[in-house]
């Protein structure tokens, strides 16, 4: 069963790339159809027109075919959908089988209010209804509605999502990500490595009856690793009153528009080095290294420089069809040989504007029309616009070979804490991702109007919530003999909440006292404990 579901989502999601990439063609037809109609308007011998008349019958062919072509995708994806929430359904339903329950007025109203639910909208009436009667549902449900109902949080109580709703979860993920559907996303538990194909070997010719020749295969490792993503938000107490739709629909949303968000910024410039930075590596990260990090596993492919092949700008002088010319010479250094799915160039809006700009003209009827809108110009591939890229910033490549490791487990639980007066509890929801360009070579930071892409130049939402401000100690002051020695333990704490992270022991005078890694001193000295900025001291003496 659960490979009958995989082998629906990745039909689905193979239709989804394939529809989106006939929208991008679009603008093309658009074009044409513009140019089309300038020319019927320069014909003037027969012969002209002649050609004119057979030139708009294949284009009306063809435009014709790539509708037809996306109506048959839609009608694909949406018979998909259906059958992959049934698959997932059934999954979820216990074997033994209870009877569906009996259709009620009650149950015939909600799929009503679900018009404005966009994260149910697809599911037939049998299926939505069945989802909500299940026991795991209800009960999330009814938990959730009793805390907010009391005015209160269960504490130290954590609800795992019901299976069935993973399947809606990361659809709504994908939704609010406009890199996810683009990206390779691969199913994996903790820390792991995955095997991927190195380079392609060529085949030997030799003579007909001649022997093979051995073709040799590489293959590398990456490493990835489990980070995770999310935050709280809190929810308005009045949303109890509304139906499990609604709610569900609230608490879903919000949680896959954060984890969409930060999902995007990452997969571009995630900065996962050092002990600081727990995230995926960013596209933009890789391609501006120029060194090898230290942390490079010797199993993954031989690491390259391309910080300066990879990392591009275009002048400010270089205007009109020549700055798509030089964006056209410039994604030369993009390499293909390991995607099956075309160039998606992602910028932000005000990018996105200034192309559009330079690629306007007057068409034949005197109106003003662009040859830029949601694909790139000649060579083609979608646009995707996301607001935290930098203003003439493109970063342009064959997403897919980005591999995002996704957990399975998402969390979802009350916090510790209720707002009263604002008539609000605080909800937190989580999810785990790794990730890394596993091809950096297919992937070019292009910047235009004068701009140089640089990897720090997007800034990532604090972790104040981990970030240590207070250290403290089980002694400030100890004495002891000579011989002696003293275990010290040091609490790191981040806004009050005690929290994991490393500390660093350090003596005034290792003459006369020393402390191990783990705070056990001998000696006499100052014993400082550090874990970030955050420090503390324990003074030590030492008697005859």
């Amino acid at each position: 069963m659960a490979l009958k579901a995989l082998m629906l989502r990745k039909k689905l999601n193979d239709a989804k790339k394939a529809l989106a990439a006939l929208r991008a063609k679009d603008a093309d037809f658009d074009t044409r159809e513009a140019e089309l109609e300038k020319s019927i308007e320069e014909a003037q011998t027969d012969e002209e027109r002649s050609a004119v008349d057979e030139a708009i019958e294949g284009f009306e062919a063809e435009k014709a075919d790539h509708a037809a072509q996306k109506d048959d995708l839609e009608r694909q994806i949406e018979e998909l959908e259906k059958d992959l929430a049934a698959e997932e359904a059934a999954q979820a339903t216990d074997p033994a089988g209870d009877p569906a329950p009996e259709e009620n007025e009650e149950r015939e109203v909600r799929p009503v209010m679900n018009i404005r639910n966009k994260i149910f909208a697809r599911m037939d009436v049998q299926t939505r209804n069945a989802m909500f009667e299940r026991d795991d549902v209800k009960g999330w449900l009814d938990a959730i509605r009793t805390c907010m109902k009391e005015k209160r949080a269960l504490t130290n109580v954590g609800l795992t999502i019901p299976e069935v709703f993973l399947g809606v979860l990361r659809e709504n993920i994908e939704n609010y990500s406009k890199l996810y559907k683009h990206v390779t996303v691969r199913q994996i538990s903790g820390t792991g490595r995955m095997v991927v194909m190195g380079g392609i070997a060529e085949a030997i010719w030799t003579e007909c009856c001649a022997n093979l020749n051995e073709m040799t295969l590489g293959f590398n490792d990456v490493e990835v690793d489990c980070y995770k993503v999310g935050g709280y938000f809190k929810l308005c107490n009045a949303t109890i009153e509304d139906s499990n739709l609604d709610l569900a629909s609230e608490v879903l949303t919000a949680i896959g528009q954060g984890i969409g968000y930060a999902l995007d910024k990452a997969i571009l410039y995630g900065k996962n080095s050092g002990t600081a930075n727990k995230m995926p590596e960013g596209i933009v990260t890789r391609l501006a290294q120029s060194s090898e990090p230290g942390d490079y596993p010797a199993t993954a492919r031989t690491w390259v420089n391309i910080s300066t092949s990879n990392i591009l700008t275009i002048g400010s002088n270089v205007t009109g069809a020549s700055l798509f010319q030089t964006i056209l010479l410039d994604s030369g250094v993009i390499s293909d040989k390991y995607s099956k799915d075309g160039i998606v160039w992602a910028m932000n809006k005000t990018t996105k504007n200034y192309l559009t700009a330079q690629a306007m003209s007057v068409n034949a009827n005197g109106a003003i029309v662009s040859g830029f809108e949601n694909t790139m110009p000649v060579i083609g591939g979608q646009v995707e616009v996301l607001d935290f890229i930098p203003n003439y910033v493109i970063v342009a490549g064959h997403y897919d070979d980005y591999l995002l490791a996704e957990r399975a487990g998402e969390k979802f639980a009350q916090s510790e804490h209720v707002f009263f007066l604002q008539d609000q509890t605080a909800f937190k929801g989580t999810a785990r991702y790794d990730g890394k360009p596993v091809i950096a070579e297919a992937f070019a930071a292009i910047g235009v109007n004068g701009v140089t892409p640089a990897a720090n130049a997007v800034t990532f939402a604090a972790d104040n919530a981990n970030t240590p401000d207070a250290v403290v100690l089980n002694k400030s002051a100890a004495t002891i003999t000579k011989t002696g020695s003293v275990q010290l333990k040091a609490t790191v704490l981040a806004a009050g909440v005690p929290v994991d992270a490393v500390v660093t022991w350090e003596s005034s005078n290792t003459a006369k006292a020393t402390v191990t890694s783990n705070g056990k001193v001998e000696g006499n000295a100052v014993i400082t404990a550090a874990a970030g900025s955050a420090v503390a001291i324990c003074n030590l003496t030492v008697t005859s």
